[in-house]
């Protein structure tokens, strides 16, 4: 089956050095980082220097026939504007990515309007790693205001089930022209016994019923590696958000680098070609036409199948 393919969660770094709550984070060699005082394998131990640019996963991307990816970012990666603002510059067909302000510490407006004015179309806000901090605050709102007047986009990330569903529809519902891609299929829940115990995560992708409010599926993958490829309760989950918003509202991400130290990156969206639960047309729609529609891709490249030298 031929897809138009876009990636709607991705990362990009030159370097991790940074801290989150008080918990260090720095790139080590042969894809290990310290992540929150913890030494981990954070992408391929192949990128030795721990160096995730924009080259490599181009390469990744061509390799998968992945025509674009969105790039969003991450307190746990530091604060990537200058390099993200390079590469939205030499690679403006293949990558759309979101700058992001230390909305931790006061004075995060000013710093939101640079980076407009900057060239970023879209800022992204994890908000799961806000301290406590509201999404219907002061200056956040006046942020969201400001990002309505010029079109800017968010990409957000909220906290487990439904803990911050009612600031962000505050948000919404104020902003009603701001585009909004919610993160991680909304914190899906993992397999457990009994299956769907929780379903609080639901309440997250009730947001999409709200006209300019997407949601986009980065580490899924991640959230069911429990199981692994083929994730069947991947495909579930998938399903269920599809039935509560319909599926011209759900993108495919990859949340690359991290979820390819367990699976090839082609991998991260082949269980989704390949399954029987989804029609041709829902695949369509899910691994890369409502992206494009959503993020307006243009002059999206030819990326012909390049058989592999083992088949």
């Amino acid at each position: 089956m031929k897809n138009l393919i876009i990636d709607a969660h991705s990362h990009l770094w030159l370097k991790q050095d940074t801290s989150w709550n008080g918990k260090v984070i720095r790139s080590l060699k042969n894809g290990r980082s310290i992540f929150l005082d913890e030494e981990v394998q954070m992408i391929p131990p192949f990128i030795i220097d721990g160096r995730n640019t924009a080259e490599v996963f181009l390469s990744n991307m061509d390799y998968a026939q992945v025509q674009a990816a969105v790039v969003v970012q991450e307190f746990i990666d530091g604060l990537q504007n200058d390099y993200l603002k390079e590469v939205s510059t030499k690679y403006p067909d293949r990558f759309f990515c979101f700058g992001m302000a230390d909305y931790l510490h006061p004075g995060f407006y000013e710093e939101a309007q640079r980076l407009i004015k900057d060239g970023f179309r879209g800022l992204a806000i994890p908000a799961h790693r806000l301290l406590g901090q509201p999404l219907n605050g002061q200056e956040m709102m006046d942020m969201f205001r400001m990002m309505e007047q010029n079109g800017i986009m968010l990409s957000i990330t909220l906290d487990d089930g439904d803990k911050q569903v009612d600031e962000l529809r505050e948000v919404i519902e104020e902003c009603p022209q701001l585009k909004v891609a919610i993160g991680h299929l909304c914190m899906a829940n993992p397999p457990v016994t009994p299956p769907w115990e929780n379903h609080s995560w639901q309440e997250q992708v009730k947001l999409a019923r709200y006209e300019n409010v997407m949601i986009e599926s980065g580490g899924i993958t991640w959230l069911y590696n429990s199981e692994f490829y083929p994730y069947p309760s991947a495909i579930r989950a998938i399903r269920e958000a599809a039935s509560l918003v319909g599926m011209d509202k759900l993108m495919w991400g990859s949340d690359y680098p991290r979820t390819i130290t367990a699976i090839t990156y082609r991998m991260s969206y082949d269980f989704v070609v390949k399954t029987t639960e989804l029609s041709d047309d829902e695949k369509h729609l899910f691994l890369g036409e409502n992206a494009h529609r959503f993020y307006g891709f243009e002059n999206l490249p030819e990326l012909p199948y390049i058989k592999n030298m083992s088949e």
